[in-house]
């Protein structure tokens, strides 16, 4: 008895230890950043965790200048904002027609599509295809690509969501006279909310991150993302990390923002979507 008490203590100690180590791996670079972000320049040239002698607000004003963020804000804005609600909205219609119609040639359908979270992206082939449509340098294209990225993902989550929906709902809207948009919209479509703020807020969070795409496929500054601009800024200002740590605070701000305001509907969605009915 006492060897067994022990042996749990053991493993109780072992798991709050590894959760420490865990957690400090995240909170370590995150505190670097923004202790440095308010940091002189002189100050930032070891990289260290203390603080800084004097807060120095303007270092964001400086970065918002000289990067141009709020035009690469407004841009990624409107690429993961309306990238995100167009895929959420006809991923939401293909999950349910997924889910509902189980024959054979549907299952292979959505097998095929959920298998773009998994297969690499030819971008030799991408690359031919924007040219040829002449949708490179395009907000528009971005757009459509963000959308081709995120949709295999959004249409795997709120499919497993939308499977536990019991069929006997459609039956009853149909019975009640019914057609098929308005028992999508008026039954079934409300009932996924946890499930679509879900999937909108991460497929936000993986538009609002992307790097590739934009690298490939956006020649002009004027509209690059948030991601393109640190990136182009890191270039001109390597030595100044006091305003290479606040270009990355204001770029990881909406993000977190975001995240942290649907955090309770990211983890329903998630435990309710998990087991396919």
């Amino acid at each position: 008895m006492v060897y067994t008490t022990k042996n749990k203590f053991v493993q109780i100690l072992l798991k709050n230890l590894l959760a420490w180590i865990a957690s400090l791996i995240v909170i370590i670079p995150m505190l670097l950043v923004i202790l440095n972000a308010f940091k002189a320049d002189g100050e930032t040239l070891n990289m260290n965790l203390e603080l800084p002698k004097t807060w120095i607000v303007s270092n964001f004003a400086t970065v918002i200048e000289k990067g141009k963020l709020i035009r690469s804000f407004l841009n990624s804005l409107m690429y993961a904002g309306l990238g995100t609600f167009i895929t959420i909205f006809f991923g939401a219609m293909a999950a349910y027609v997924f889910s509902r119609r189980r024959s054979k040639g549907m299952a292979a359908i959505y097998m095929y599509v959920v298998l773009g979270m998994v297969i690499p992206i030819n971008y030799v082939t991408l690359t031919k295809t924007m040219i040829t449509l002449h949708l490179t340098n395009t907000k528009p294209g971005i757009i459509l690509l963000y959308m081709a990225l995120q949709t295999p993902f959004s249409i795997f989550l709120i499919y497993g969501f939308v499977s536990k929906i019991p069929t006997e709902l459609d039956e009853a809207a149909i019975i009640d006279g019914c057609s098929p948009i308005q028992l999508y919209l008026r039954i079934i479509f409300p009932m996924l909310k946890s499930a679509i703020i879900t999937a909108g807020v991460l497929c936000f969070l993986n538009c609002w991150n992307e790097f590739m795409m934009p690298l490939y496929f956006l020649h002009s500054s004027e509209k690059w993302p948030m991601t393109l601009a640190i990136y182009n800024f890191f270039g001109q200002y390597e030595m100044k990390w006091n305003l290479i740590c606040a270009d990355v605070l204001l770029t990881c701000a909406p993000v977190l923002i975001v995240y942290l305001a649907c955090q309770k509907y990211i983890v329903g969605g998630q435990t309710a979507g998990a087991v396919k009915g």
